[in-house]
Order: structure tokens, then C-alpha cells, then sequence
């Protein structure tokens, strides 16, 4: 039987999947989301050493299972995250007092002003197009130190 022992290592590539495959208790949230799934199968699939198909077997179990807790734990996530969201927007939750619930219509409604239309524009040469260029130039940054 070909039963590889960079697999068993504490320390090894493949450590995480083998735990979750046999120890699925112990496997804490920190190793599941520092495992990369990817890189595990690829691992598998082409391994260094010569590994059985019982002991490949195993290891894709354990990639199931840390696959399936990252879902669990997504989910949970997004539930939350759904539950806020709303609690936030529900309605019939308003912090406003009663009678400043609604807005006057002179605050919230532009007053009709007409401008003239007619008026004839200035002459070009009339204009001071040096100070009119100038108006809402910024100062080159860093600012020079005589500045």
C-alpha cells in the first residue's frame, strides 16, 4: 500500500485535508479558510510521491468537507448580513417625531424665478479673459518654498 507520509505530517501540504477527513471536530475555522481548495486537488491529483487510490479517496473527502464548512460559514455570513440589512430598512421604524414626519412644501419645492432671456451678451474684447481664467486656478503642489 502506498500510503504517503508527507500526508500524515503535522506540517505537511495536504495536513488540513487529512485532518478534516478523519478529525472533522477538530478542524477549527481558522484552518478552513486558510486552506486553499484549489491547490489541495491539484495536489492530489498530481501528488510527488506515489499515493493510493484509497488514501486519494480520503484526501478528497476531507476537500468536500472543508468545501462544504466554507459554504456553511458563507451562508451564515450572507444570513447575517441579509437579518441587518433588514432590520435597518423595516418598516414603520421612523425616529422622527410626529408632526415633523413630513416635509413643507415651501422647503422641498424651488421657487419659479424666470431670468431673462433677452439680455445681450457682453463683447469679447469687453471681457478680462486673463482674471476669468484665473478665477479657479489652484497653485501647483508642492508649493514652491518662496511661495
Amino acid at each position: 500500500m502506498f500510503y504517503a507520509q508527507f500526508v500524515l505530517a503535522k506540517k505537511g501540504p495536504l495536513a488540513r485535508i487529512w485532518l478534516a477527513a478523519h478529525w472533522d471536530k477538530k478542524l477549527t475555522k481558522a484552518h478552513v479558510f486558510e486552506t486553499n481548495i484549489e491547490k489541495s486537488v491539484d495536489g492530489i491529483l498530481q501528488p510527488k510521491v506515489k499515493m493510493a487510490l484509497r488514501t486519494s479517496g480520503h484526501l478528497l473527502l476531507g476537500v468536500v468537507r472543508i468545501y462544504s464548512r466554507k459554504a456553511k460559514y458563507l451562508l451564515a455570513d450572507c444570513n447575517e448580513a441579509f437579518v441587518k440589512i433588514k432590520m435597518a430598512f423595516r418598516p414603520g421604524m421612523v425616529d422622527l417625531p410626529e408632526d415633523n414626519r413630513e416635509a413643507a412644501v415651501n422647503a422641498i419645492t424651488l421657487p419659479e424665478v424666470f431670468h431673462d432671456f433677452e439680455t445681450t451678451m457682453p463683447e469679447i474684447n469687453d471681457v478680462d479673459m486673463e482674471a476669468q481664467f484665473s478665477l479657479n486656478q489652484s497653485r501647483a503642489w508642492p508649493r514652491p518654498p518662496n511661495v
